[in-house]
């Protein structure tokens, strides 16, 4: 590089630092590629709330909805890298992107700012069916004609893909059945129409409770703190995880200070006790993280559910 390649670097590197010192001057929009209401939009109004408070400017959260999440996706994706505009989405940033082609790229159009939260699902089974782990789940899948049947939320959810997952690290014959969200899926495996199900523990928990379904295992690497008595499914699938997660992202190339200060907030946003006593009781753990392991967990997992999609050839 010259010296006038080094001058405009300089000037370049020396311009994000002002603006990284004066930022926020004027409103932040705060995207939620779903609609209001729910998990994802009521953790963008909180933190968006906290900024506000901190820095004396509005954040605007802006529910845009439509497509799976993928037209709020990629408004931000296209967004200035500036700072003024951030996603709070779930995992559906990711996933979307692994099983079918998107006008965004989740690892290069994003910068991750962290992730909020983190939860397991859990598996359940419709009561009548014959088994009570992971392994006679499997077991009974290979025994009987045509295997079993499992439901999703939708063809391409997290839900699908976990249990696609599920089916070929166990060898296990499992058919597909898709609905159109979790509220037509429940009572499919309550009723027997289905045999079994991956659920999230706020909406699966009171079912299990009432004996409407019942439980056998948690996705996440380890055993649940809000769910000690559920083992994990790689306690007998060594690797199996399928973790459900809300996170925040800015456009790629946004200020690396910007980011730095995003992160620091929302991790006191979601310090206080009352946050982490709520989060605890839906089944679900604040888990905010540096930017960079973000980052790295963010194409890990695009990574993986793109894997998937190759390994089993499933079709969208």
């Amino acid at each position: 590089m010259n010296l006038r390649g080094f001058a405009i670097a300089a000037a370049a590197l020396a311009g994000a630092a002002a603006h990284a010192e004066t930022w926020p001057v004027r409103p932040v929009r705060v995207i939620v590629n779903v609609a209001a209401g729910g998990g994802v939009d009521t953790l963008a109004r909180l933190c968006a709330q906290h900024y506000a408070a901190v820095w004396a400017q509005p954040f605007v959260v802006d529910n845009r909805a439509g497509a799976g999440g993928n037209i709020g996706a990629e408004l931000v994706a296209k967004a200035a890298p500036d700072g003024y505009t951030l996603l709070v989405s779930s995992a559906t940033v990711v996933t979307n992107a692994a099983t079918r082609a998107q006008a965004y790229d989740p690892v290069r159009d994003f910068a991750p700012v962290t992730k909020l939260t983190a939860n397991p699902y859990i598996i359940v089974v419709t009561p009548a069916l014959p088994a009570r782990t992971v392994p006679e789940l499997a077991a009974l899948a290979k025994a009987r004609a045509g295997g079993l049947t499992f439901a999703s939320a939708g063809t391409g959810s997290i839900l699908h893909m976990g249990g696609e997952l599920l089916a070929l690290m166990t060898g296990a014959p499992m058919t597909h059945v898709p609905y159109k969200g979790v509220a037509e899926a429940y009572p499919a495996v309550a009723s027997g129409q289905v045999d079994w199900m991956l659920g999230s523990p706020i909406s699966a928990l009171p079912l299990i409770k009432a004996g409407r379904l019942r439980g056998i295992a948690v996705t996440s690497p380890q055993r649940s703190r809000a769910l000690p008595d559920l083992p994990a499914v790689a306690e007998s699938v060594p690797g199996y995880e399928v973790v459900a997660w809300f996170g925040m992202f800015a456009p790629a190339h946004t200020p690396r200070e910007v980011v730095a200060k995003l992160n620091a907030e929302a991790k006191r946003a979601l310090a206080t006790p009352e946050v982490a006593r709520r989060m605890e009781i839906e089944g679900t753990n604040v888990v905010v993280n540096a930017p960079p392991e973000f980052a790295l967990q963010v194409k890990a997992e695009y990574d993986k559910w793109r894997g998937l999609v190759a390994k089993t050839g499933m079709k969208f």
